[in-house]
Parts: structure tokens; sequence; C-alpha cells
């Protein structure tokens, strides 16, 4: 796909990865319509953008009126998307016993109803427009195996990456490619800022530094995604933990299941 002039639209594009990937695609001549809950975040990235901003706003991804009214005014614009890249996410870090059903709305409304109120409210005029496109689901490492303590977390992934699996087939016949990234440790705020529940609170800090110190560069997941919709994957790990365990997964699943539980053991 050339992307010149070519229209995407990336969630949760104020920071880590949204904000590498708009700024990925807009070195490559697309247009960039951002959305994010941060304002602050958003003019930055806007000035970033300069010229190949189409469309910054505040933008709330779990609702479904903020997203319609979103994507309203992107097909103002233009007829169509050429690509979504559903990215918003958060992240709560706790056991099942201790995560609270507000935790889980908070959690799936951003991580889950969030993709699908991208791919609801922007697929339908790709396919009515016939030229094709492509959606990006950022999933996780987390998606392709379950861990212990990040449930809701967990939960989340591997629906993104099953939703973007049968949407795959159902809009493969419109020319339009669905691919789920499934990044691994990444250098972005999303512990910092997400939910820890009291089983972990006293190892956030640690963990935070983690990901700063060892977190693979939000540039390199923008990278990939710029590939996948050139390549068109199903499922695309991505940094080198995320492709060591989902092979792991595939070829010794066994090995998974005990890494598991020492890290359950550890957290115990």
């Amino acid at each position: 796909m050339n992307l010149r002039d070519r229209i995407v639209v990336v969630t949760g594009a104020g920071s880590g990865i949204g904000r590498s990937t708009a700024l990925a695609f807009a070195r490559e001549g697309a247009r960039i319509a951002a959305c994010d809950v941060d304002r602050g975040r958003l003019d930055a990235l806007k000035t970033e953008l300069g010229d190949r901003a189409l469309l910054v706003e505040k933008v709330d991804v779990a609702s479904r009126s903020e997203m319609a009214a979103f994507a309203a005014a992107v097909h103002a614009k233009a007829p169509a998307a050429d690509v979504v890249v559903n990215n918003a996410g958060v992240a709560v870090a706790g056991t099942f016993l201790e995560t609270s059903l507000d935790d889980w709305d908070w959690l799936l409304g951003v991580n889950l109803r969030g993709v699908i109120h991208g791919c609801h409210f922007f697929a339908p005029k790709m396919v009515e427009r016939g030229a094709g496109g492509h959606i990006v689901n950022i999933s996780s490492i987390f998606g392709i195996i379950a861990p212990p303590s990040v449930t809701a977390y967990v939960a989340s992934k591997w629906a993104v990456r099953g939703l973007s699996m049968s949407l795959r087939e159902e809009l493969a016949p419109h020319k339009i490619g669905v691919t789920a990234i499934c990044p691994g440790m990444i250098n972005t705020q999303i512990v910092a800022d997400g939910r820890t529940m009291p089983s972990m609170s006293a190892r956030k800090s640690k963990v935070v530094d983690a990901f700063k110190a060892r977190g693979t560069s939000p540039d390199v997941v923008a990278a990939a995604i710029l590939a996948a919709v050139r390549t068109n994957p199903a499922v695309q790990p991505v940094g080198t933990d995320a492709k060591v365990v989902a092979m792991l997964n595939r070829l010794a699943p066994r090995a998974i299941a005990k890494v598991g539980a020492a890290v359950q053991r550890r957290l115990a």
C-alpha cells in the first residue's frame, strides 16, 4: 500500500505505541486522524504531525457516542479510512478475586469495547467504498499466553486476538486485511497509568522501572504495524520476548506452563 495521502486512524495516539504509530504513518505521507483521552498529549502530537494531521480529537474509545461522533468527523473529510489502528489500551494488575467489577468495566471498556467500536464505526465505510484497506488491533503476548495475576488484562487481549482472527475471514472478500499485533514488554506508560490491586502494589514501581529499562521501544511496534499493513499477517508478535514466548508456546507448551507456575509462586 502506498501510504501517500491515505487516511490512517489511530486510537490512543497521545503516547506510547499510538504516538509512534501516528508519527510513523505521517512520515510515510499519510494523513492522520488521531484520538486519545489526554488533551495535553494530543496537543503535543498535533504539533508533531504538522500538515499530516487530518483530525486530532479527545475521545473516550469506550464511549459509543464519542466514537460514533469521531468516525462521523473523519468520514466528513474522507469517504473511508484506509487503515484503522485500534491501539488504545489500559492495564489492571491483580488476581481475579481482588479485581472489582468496576475495574473489569473500565478495562474491558477500553481494551475490548474500544476495539469493537473502532471496527464497528470504520469497517462498514471501508467495505462500502470497495477499495480495500487494513485494520490493526493491538492485542498482546498475553493474548497468546495466560500468566497469573493479570486476569482481566489477559481476558481482554485474548478477546481482541480472537475477534481479529474471525473478522479477518469476514473482511477478506472485501480485500480488507486484519492483523492482531501482540507486543511483549514495551517501554510505555501502560503500567504507570494502570490500576494495581493490593497483591501487586508493592511491586508496581519495580515493574514500571523494568518497562523503562528493558522494554522494547514503541517505535519498533510502529514499524511492525507499518509492515503488517503491507504484508497482512494474521497475528504478529513484536519484541524479542514476545517472539520467543510465542514460539515456545507453539513448540513447548509445557515449558510455558512451568514458567507460569513459577511466576505464580514468586508473586505469592
